[in-house]
């Protein structure tokens, strides 16, 4: 596939770690240029063969998929004003709308999320799924934590869309974990919000913890 990521932070360089991992294209579009370019030769010079290089933003129609590394609030903005160009395409929102002053509640409404406000801003017919808001850019940029491969969970409207995402994390080395409709984005959201919110106690484990489901 060919991935693009918007943003240049340390989640954009672990999402695209995996997407390199399992042998996607990957380009990388940033309000700073000379941040999408530092962050492209450092994943190539750390994964053999990978094709990966900046982008503008008027490339995005070119994709197969565009991953929103970005804040909840940048993401909005984002599908705003790529409009059209995002149409029948699979967008990844992996951000989490949580109060960061606190991180005790959610900045979105109780009969919503993050997501479902990205796809109501979205042009008609882009096909929004979240997804990777639940994992963090340490064990990301590994695929593991605990030894054990990092979970995606999933959620989104259309299937093939959610079987996109899935076939880029397994193909990087991740378990996908499909969850149904975006509607459950909401219970994803809360999810990671508890998961951030331990990180800054003493039981919290540095950002390098991760979200699994373990059967017996």
């Amino acid at each position: 596939m060919r991935v693009f990521i918007v943003g240049t932070g340390n989640m954009a360089g672990g999402i695209a770690t995996r997407a390199l991992a399992g042998g996607h294209t990957v380009r990388l579009v940033g309000t700073d240029p000379a941040k999408a370019a530092a962050l492209a030769d450092a994943l190539g010079a750390r994964t053999d063969g990978a094709d990966v290089a900046p982008a503008v933003p008027d490339a995005v129609g070119s994709a197969d998929m565009v991953v929103l590394a970005v804040p909840f609030d940048a993401a909005r903005q984002v599908v705003a004003e790529y409009g059209d160009h995002l149409a029948g395409k699979t967008v990844v929102d992996i951000s989490n709308p949580v109060d960061f002053a606190t991180f005790d509640s959610l900045t979105v409404p109780a009969d919503s999320s993050g997501a479902q406000q990205i796809a109501a801003a979205a042009a008609p017919g882009t096909r929004v799924v979240k997804a990777f808001n639940t994992t963090f850019a340490g064990p990301l940029v590994t695929g593991e934590a605990g030894g054990l491969p990092l979970d995606v969970f999933i959620a989104g409207d259309d299937p093939a869309a959610r079987e996109q995402v899935a076939e880029l994390a397994s193909s990087g080395g991740l378990n996908p974990v499909v969850v149904g409709g975006l509607r459950h984005a909401r219970e994803l959201e809360g999810m990671q919000l508890l998961h951030m919110a331990l990180q800054n106690r003493p039981e919290g484990h540095g950002w390098m913890s991760a979200l699994k489901i373990v059967a017996s």
